[in-house]
Parts: structure tokens; sequence; C-alpha cells
């Protein structure tokens, strides 16, 4: 489906412009708003693992349509962020667990926002 979406150049910047309108307009309901604050300041954004996945893959659809692109940044990020930090199993299912939670939540977010928004690419 992301395919589909990404070989369509209007798509991908009605899918941009929504993002940037729910993300800016402080739409994304998340407890206290971190998001909007952190989303505005890049040393803040460091700080965040989930906040700083989603900032490289909104990132990507200014230079990139391909599907591969977004899942080696995507990789790169869990590689650097969850397994180069874990030292141990234990660590590692931690790690892997609280960022899983963590990205789950955020996307959940930034879906709920643009569903409320009538965004033209949620759809």
């Amino acid at each position: 489906t992301m395919r589909i979406v990404l070989n369509n150049n209007s798509k991908v910047t009605v899918l941009k412009s929504d993002l940037h309108a729910v993300i800016d307009q402080g739409f994304v309901d998340i407890h206290g708003n971190p998001f909007q604050k952190k989303f505005k300041n890049p040393d803040d954004l460091e700080n965040d693992i989930g906040l700083k996945c989603l900032n490289d893959v909104i990132a990507l659809l200014d230079n990139s349509t391909d599907i591969r692109i977004f899942l080696n940044c995507l990789s790169s990020n869990l590689q650097a962020f969850v397994i180069q930090p874990s030292k141990s199993k234990e660590v590692f299912k931690k790690v892997a667990a609280n960022f899983q939670l963590r990205w789950n939540f955020l996307l959940t977010g930034v879906s709920k926002a643009m569903t409320l928004c009538r965004t033209v690419s949620f759809g």
C-alpha cells in the first residue's frame, strides 16, 4: 500500500502537507503534548527516539519515494537506538519493548489527529 502512495508525487505532497499540518498545529494528542515542543527543537528531538524516527521518515518524503529507503532508515534507527545500546538479552527486550510502545503510541497519536482533522491523505 505504501509503495502505491510513494509512487504518486501528488499523494506524497498531500501526505507531507497533512503531516506537517497536524504536527505544527498541535493536533497530535499526547499527554502534555511533548511532541509539539520537541518536534520544533532539533536538539530536543535527539532525546526522543520515537520523534527522531518519525522526523527521519517525514524528512525522507522530501527526498525519496523508494520504499526500500524508508525501510533502511527505520532499520538504521532500530540498530542505533535499540540493538546497539543493548548489552544483554534482558536489556534488549526492555529497550525494544519501550521503543515499540513509544513508537506505536506516537503513530496512534498521529493517525488519530489525521482522522479527526479529516486530512485528505489519511484514507
